[in-house]
């Protein structure tokens, strides 16, 4: 729907049709009616030479998308008004205003360079001055030199117009991006959510530039602090990935379209290089799942540690109807995020993801396997499940694990024995040891404990090894 133009500012009533309102010489007025009058018949002449004059001058009225005859239509209509404004302003300002707003605004929509339009104004002007001059000159040699003093007036009206035109494309233009944004932005919603139908897939894969055939992962950030996030917005993709971010009051998500064109990361709403997404080649699976593996490791490396956040990055899925598969996996991976980390990627960390999908179980574990365990007092607690930790990290080597712990192999020994009879779990048993690693992760990702190459960190407090 096309908006009203808007009442007149006082910068335009200042020379509008000051031709009538504000004569420089009655004489010279009345000489420019009598010119005037005839055009309105000739007005099929006048808007075939406009019409030849835009079509050689103006290469965007040549385009395939102008219609040739809503072309003669428009320029008629414009010509209608405008010379009949000249011959009744009080009559018909408004009307010409009006038409010259629609215009302005259709040609908008259209897309049509403003620059272009502005021109075909002037044109239409030259034209209608023209002819008025011409008619006079062989009818009514001695008001020519009358005539020159309404120039000024008459072009005045042409700029007038040209202002309103302007003024109704830019608005227009202003509507349609922020339309278009936001359709783009709700497409976007609806893709990570997976609710988009799959009627709807070809337009959605060709507004936001993702191939219908790709493969794709999801990222998810949380954390304080906007201008954080939008740095991983800024950050740089590896090569063969390519990334669109779509910002939430909760989170920022990034699909991330493996196989793609490198190159920064674009934004929903904010277009560039031509569109969101733009360039995109098809995902390819060059290489298998190891080869999507490897460059969800270097996407990861590629994000910006950012204070407070935390980065969660899922599996990679196929097609594009997968997404919202996607994104759920990223959350699973961002449980098992701590603040201010590294960002967690799930194949990396699927018994962890395991557990938080299911945290009820994940809870149980940890109590019955480790229960007598988490009964000590705090330091001594830490302690073992810290010695523990370090063990399964070092693949069960009392030695190395000595050595991160600031102790000898055999107080490692010791810990460990203590632990089994505690627990009553034996670490000869695979099965059994298999159980505590698991009771363990299900202990950090519930209560955001974390081993840190040489430091647990526990329920509230955090405890230093030492021999």
């Amino acid at each position: 729907m096309l908006h009203q133009p808007p009442t007149t500012p006082a910068r335009w009533r200042t020379v509008m049709h000051s031709v009538v309102r504000a004569p420089v010489n009655a004489e010279a007025v009345a000489v420019l009616h009598r010119a005037a009058r005839p055009l309105m018949d000739e007005l099929p002449l006048l808007t075939d030479r406009v019409v030849a004059l835009l079509r050689e001058e103006e290469p965007a009225y040549r385009a395939a998308s102008v219609d040739p005859e809503g072309l003669w239509q428009e320029v008629y209509r414009s010509l209608r008004h405008n010379v009949g404004s000249l011959l009744r302003p009080g009559e018909l300002r408004e009307a010409a205003r009006r038409c010259s707003w629609r215009i302005g605004a259709e040609r908008a929509e259209q897309g049509l360079p403003l620059d272009a339009l502005m021109r075909a104004f002037r044109i239409g002007g030259a034209v209608v001055w023209q002819a008025l001059v011409d008619r006079v000159t062989r009818h009514d040699p001695d008001g020519a030199r009358l005539l020159v003093h309404v120039a000024a007036e008459v072009w005045d009206f042409v700029d007038e117009h040209c202002a309103v035109v302007a003024e109704a494309y830019r608005r227009t233009e202003r509507r349609l991006t922020w339309r278009g944004e936001n359709r783009r932005r709700l497409m976007a919603e609806a893709l990570l959510e997976g609710t988009v139908r799959m009627a709807d897939l070809p337009e959605v894969s060709e507004v936001l530039g993702l191939p219908e055939r790709g493969r794709y992962a999801v990222v998810v950030v949380t954390g304080p602090g906007r201008e954080a996030h939008r740095a991983v917005h800024r950050s740089r993709t590896p090569a063969g990935v390519r990334m669109l971010w779509h910002s939430r009051s909760d989170a920022d998500l990034g699909v991330a379209l493996l196989g793609g064109g490198a190159g920064a990361g674009v934004g929903i709403g904010a277009r560039e290089g031509g569109g969101v997404g733009a360039g995109v080649g098809v995902g390819a699976r060059e290489g298998g799942d190891a080869g999507t593996e490897g460059l969800l490791e270097k996407l990861a490396a590629s994000l910006p540690a950012l204070p407070g956040a935390r980065t969660g990055i899922g599996s990679a899925v196929d097609g594009l109807a997968a997404v919202g598969d996607a994104r759920r996996l990223a959350e699973t991976a961002l449980r098992s995020a701590t603040a201010g980390g590294p960002p967690v990627l799930l194949h990396e960390h699927l018994p962890a993801a395991l557990l938080v999908s299911s945290p009820g179980l994940a809870a149980e574990l940890a109590r019955r396997v480790l229960g007598p365990v988490l009964r000590l007092e705090g330091s001594d607690r830490d302690l073992l499940l810290h010695t523990l930790a370090v063990w399964l990290e070092c693949d069960g080597s009392a030695r190395r694990a000595g050595d991160l712990l600031f102790c000898h192999r055999n107080t490692v020994l010791n810990r460990l024995r203590r632990f089994e009879q505690l627990t009553g779990r034996s670490l000869a048993r695979p099965h059994e040891v298999a159980e505590l690693s698991l009771a363990l992760t299900a202990r950090r990702v519930l209560h955001g404990t974390a081993y840190d190459g040489g430091t647990y960190e526990g329920e509230g407090e955090r405890t230093h090894t030492a021999v």
